[in-house]
């Protein structure tokens, strides 16, 4: 059994994948086969252990990333299971943040999806080691050679296939270890009994043969076999050194290991689990974390994942629980926690203590008295801490804060509004709660109607929130159509140069600022440099207080743009020339001075309205394709591409067809029910955020007319 000291001992890993290709089902299993549960919890009957809420439940998707901890050997596993549905890639997004290495799971049908990419290229902004479980190979079309090419071309992998399928479809029985070679089987009612037999029957030659092209797929990234391959020494490469290679190849983010089975017909996992061991890196096999001080970002520290280092940790959830209050979820990176003990919110600048410290399994927990190096755990007693924050101890001296994560922005928003004036307390209460759970949610004031606007991802992410609030809070409020979160940027560039000379309670307040405004291209983040003249001894003309008050006036700025008040986009603010007085100038004159003179600026420079535009895949039977088609052109949408669907061929003249498009999300609002109807419920599409693009100008006035209430 893997205790507290036995660093090298501990796998912290996520599981993810697109939507409904059975992430949280491979879960089950895993905690089957570990022994955290004594029956298999089924998706489809609403019975998973990890998606214990009744919304996951009834809809049957994962909703919230669930924690839990299970052995397998002398080995402890930290399993994070994420949501496959795009309106929930931020709990993809920050379980990435706190894991060493993730599980990918892939539908054999359909291959490469397009959650799948995104939480690929998510993985890959961390840095984090992969897995690839190819699943369903007992389906109807399934078959490895897909994926693995589609890992290949769409997501630029280098896989390494360990092994190969027993048969496919219907006649799915085991798969070929491919350094062993040998054919592993599974028996007993749920498939528990794993049982490997050297006789490959008829499909040893193709394991030989794929057994060949591991290694010569291992040479390409590994220099101690791609010698061996070279000196025709392959075929005598043992087992131990090819995993070693196979360890390093993972670790290095050089290659993915390709596994395959069947999650559902309780094929395959036992051999995932091994692989998790063999593969994935454990906290010691990464290099020490690095943080940055937080009076100087330039400066780094870093972190070695011992126990002798001090306490760092990064929060990356919130759970509200009825009877304890907020749970803060977090990994430790280096140094340990006892129970008791006082913590360093970072970024709050906040003194923390911690009641209790609890071990996590789905929404059932066991209370520890101290937590090390590897550990992902749950604190209960935390007052400010949020997701992203940094914890250290009370008493450390050096004051250090990890990198945070890329919370994407809300694109759709409803108003929302208490049934009457007794519920307005308890709806504020339980959307503070839910904005503190989930980042990617976000609620505000609309300054003109006066209306609450609750934001969020997509439609089924604002749903759920409104659901919750009838289900945990026994509250109905009235809620108004989806609405689109639009954004503004700039058309030309313009200097403003400003003068702010005003008397405020009898005494005058005086700042100059001149700046110039410019477009940053597509994409590209809002940026503030400040060009400020230098004193003869190279001291800035102005206190690093005012330079701090021009720069929030400026950012200030950008959460407003000049047509209807949506936030700018892709704006670059260089400051260039400041004048103060010895005596009149403060803080509130620059920070005004910058705001007025940004926003003046803003005006001239032929302000532009941004839509949300998506990427949709829609999968289709041939014979519907036509409406589909013409359906998506209808919606503003352009089509970016249409042919065979994954899983399909160019000779299948009846199967199903991919139409990919992008479309404004403002077109996509209820889609699902007009795409059932024009296919007789027989299409499925998936929709994510790509981009904002400029609004055509005869949308744009009827946007800003209905906005505006003309």
């Amino acid at each position: 059994m893997a205790g507290i000291e036995d660093i090298e001992r501990t796998r912290d890993i996520g599981i993810m994948a697109h939507i409904d290709a059975g992430k949280t089902t491979t879960t089950e299993r895993i905690l089957f086969y570990t022994g955290i549960t004594h029956r298999i919890g089924e998706v489809h009957d609403g019975a998973a252990v990890m998606d214990y809420m009744v919304d996951e439940q009834e809809r049957g998707i994962t909703i919230t990333a669930a924690a839990t901890t299970c052995e397998w050997g002398d080995y402890r596993i930290n399993i994070i299971d994420t949501p496959g549905h795009v309106d929930f890639t931020v709990e993809v997004e920050r379980s990435l943040r706190v894991l060493d290495g993730a599980v990918a799971v892939f539908d054999a049908v359909s291959g490469v999806e397009p959650q799948s990419e995104t939480v690929w290229r998510q993985a890959d902004r961390y840095g984090v080691p992969r897995l690839a479980f190819v699943n369903k190979l007992d389906r109807v079309g399934a078959t490895l050679e897909l994926t693995v090419d589609m890992l290949r071309d769409r997501l630029g992998a280098h896989p390494l296939v360990a092994q190969i399928p027993i048969g496919l479809e219907g006649e799915f029985e085991g798969v070929i270890d491919l350094l062993t070679l040998e054919a592993i089987r599974f028996t007993g009612e749920h498939g528990e009994k794993v049982e490997r037999s050297s006789d490959l029957g008829d499909l040893a030659d193709d394991a030989a043969t794929a057994r060949n092209a591991l290694i010569e797929a291992l040479a390409e990234v590994d220099e101690e076999i791609e010698e061996a391959f070279l000196a025709d020494e392959g075929g005598a490469l043992s087992i131990d050194v090819l995993k070693a290679a196979m360890r390093r190849a993972t670790i290095g983010n050089k290659a993915v290991v390709v596994l395959c089975g069947s999650a559902l017909k309780n094929k395959g996992v036992q051999p995932l689990l091994d692989a998790v061991i063999d593969f994935l890196p454990s906290p010691r096999d990464l290099p020490p974390v690095e943080a940055h001080e937080v009076d100087d970002e330039s400066k780094t520290v870093q972190r070695r994942p011992i126990h002798g280092d001090p306490l760092l940790a990064l929060a990356f959830k919130v759970l509200f629980d009825p009877h304890r209050g907020p749970l803060v979820f977090f990994r430790v990176y280096s140094g340990r926690l006892k129970l008791k003990e006082a913590l360093f919110n970072v970024n709050k600048g906040k003194k923390e203590r911690v009641n209790r410290l609890l071990q996590i399994h789905a929404n059932k927990t066991t209370e520890v008295d101290e937590v090390a190096v590897g550990d992902i755990a749950a604190a209960v007693g935390l007052k400010f801490t949020s997701t992203g924050d940094t914890l250290i101890k009370g008493d450390d001296k050096e004051k250090i804060m990890l990198g945070g994560m890329k919370i994407p922005d809300p694109v759709i928003f409803r108003a929302i509004e208490a049934r009457n004036a007794a519920d307005q307390s308890a709806l504020d209460e339980a959307l503070s709660r839910f904005t503190r759970e989930d980042p990617s949610f976000a609620v505000r004031s609309d300054a003109e109607s006066g209306q609450t606007l609750v934001c969020g991802q997509g439609e089924l992410h604002l749903e759920v929130i409104i659901s919750r609030l009838l289900r945990e809070y026994r509250l109905e409020p009235h809620v108004g159509k989806p609405q689109v979160a639009y954004r503004e940027t700039i058309g030309k560039g313009v200097t403003e140069d400003l003068e702010y000379d005003r008397d405020a309670g009898g005494k005058r307040q005086y700042a100059r600022v001149k700046l110039q405004i410019e477009h940053r291209g597509q994409g590209n983040d809002n940026l503030v440099e400040l060009e400020l003249p230098k004193n003869p001894d190279g001291s800035d003309v102005l206190p690093k207080h005012y330079i701090a008050a021009i720069r929030e006036g400026i950012e200030d700025g950008f959460t407003r743009g000049p047509m209807l008040g949506y936030p700018l986009l892709d704006v670059g603010v260089r400051v260039v020339d400041v004048t103060m007085s010895d005596t009149d100038s403060s803080e509130s004159a620059f920070r005004a001075a910058a705001a007025m003179a940004f926003m003046q600026a803003t005006e001239k420079a032929a302000p532009k309205l941004l839509e949300p535009t998506m990427t949709v895949e829609v999968v289709v039977p041939e014979d519907f394709t036509g409406a589909v088609h013409s359906d998506l052109n209808t919606r503003r949408g352009r089509v970016t591409g249409l042919g065979p669907a994954p899983g399909q061929s160019e000779s299948k003249g009846s199967g199903a067809q991919l139409v990919s498009a992008e479309v404004p999300l403002a077109e996509m609002v209820g889609y699902a029910t007009s795409l059932r109807s024009a296919t007789q419920g027989r299409a499925v599409y998936t929709m994510r955020f790509s981009h904002y693009a400029e609004v055509p100008a005869d949308v744009k006035e009827e946007i800003v007319k209905r906005i505006r209430g003309y």
